[in-house]
């Protein structure tokens, strides 16, 4: 959270809910102080592993990022993988990683929506609208009938490998907050949200995606109001979201709802083993 402040953090429960055998988290200290974590393991994109070394600003330029760098880089190599992928966010951060061999790959971008009053859009002729929440057996249909389709649509130079179980641990936190479209009995769409344990009055978008023959109909839109109207409901007054740098179809979408930019992230990957 001292690193990256703009960023929801994970809760104690998600990480231990989250992590699997494949998990590797490091605590960093130096002369007795908190330095650093870091964690590494299997990636949601094909073929390769993650790794996430970070540094307190007072512990930097100190040998802690180097050292965290290589253990979790020998841990995701320990798991098969010849290619370890992180995120960067700033030019200081980019120089290291690029000492150690990794490369830019991509760029994220941030989008952030104030909340304020936000009316419930009229459901288009032909749909309905339920929660996961309320209908708890459409969340493997949601998986299976919209999330794997878009999946294999993001704008990756690497693709998506969700499996059922991460979709269970990671995609959908927040039930009541995660609005399925339903056009008869097909899942036609789905966009939701995650809580944010430590700042409870902001939110991050969860997977926004829309079945492809349902597409260009104004849809994402109405799913994504409905979100912020429901938000708006509980007191939340920030949304945010990230997009891939090839994505202008759903970052145009946001911006019609009001969504600005905040920040853009770097996404750089590396050969294993690491650079020495």
């Amino acid at each position: 959270m001292a690193v990256v402040p703009n960023e929801r953090c994970a809760s104690v429960e998600e990480l231990r809910s989250g992590a699997t055998s494949e998990t590797l988290f490091l605590l960093a200290e130096h002369d007795g102080h908190l330095a650093g974590s870091g964690i590494a393991g299997r990636s949601d994109l094909a073929g390769q592993g993650f790794v996430a070394p970070r540094v307190l600003p007072a512990s930097r330029r100190r040998g802690v990022g180097t050292v965290l760098l290589r253990e979790l880089c020998a841990h995701v190599e320990q798991l098969g993988f010849e290619r370890a992928g992180s995120d960067v966010d700033d030019d200081g951060s980019l120089r290291f990683a690029q000492r150690f061999g990794f490369e830019e790959v991509d760029r994220q971008v941030e989008q952030v929506r104030t909340i304020g009053t936000e009316p419930w859009p009229e459901a288009p002729d032909g749909l309905s609208f339920t929660t996961i929440a309320d209908r708890p057996e459409l969340f493997e249909r949601v998986y299976h009938e919209v999330a794997l389709e878009a999946f294999r649509d993001f704008a990756l130079d690497t693709p998506l490998d969700v499996s059922f179980e991460d979709w269970k641990r990671e995609w959908v936190s927040w039930p009541e907050g995660s609005f399925v479209a339903l056009a008869g009995d097909e899942v036609v769409g789905v966009a939701g949200l995650i809580r944010d344990e430590d700042r409870l009055d902001r939110a991050e978008n969860s997977l926004t995606a829309v079945r492809r023959d349902w597409r260009r109909r104004g849809l994402a839109s109405t799913l994504k109001r409905m979100v912020l109207a429901w938000a708006a409901e509980r007191g939340i007054r920030e949304v945010y979201t990230w997009t891939q740098r090839g994505n202008d179809a759903m970052r145009a979408v946001n911006e019609q709802l009001g969504y600005v930019t905040r920040t853009v992230s770097i996404r750089v990957r590396g050969s294993l083993p690491l650079r020495t």
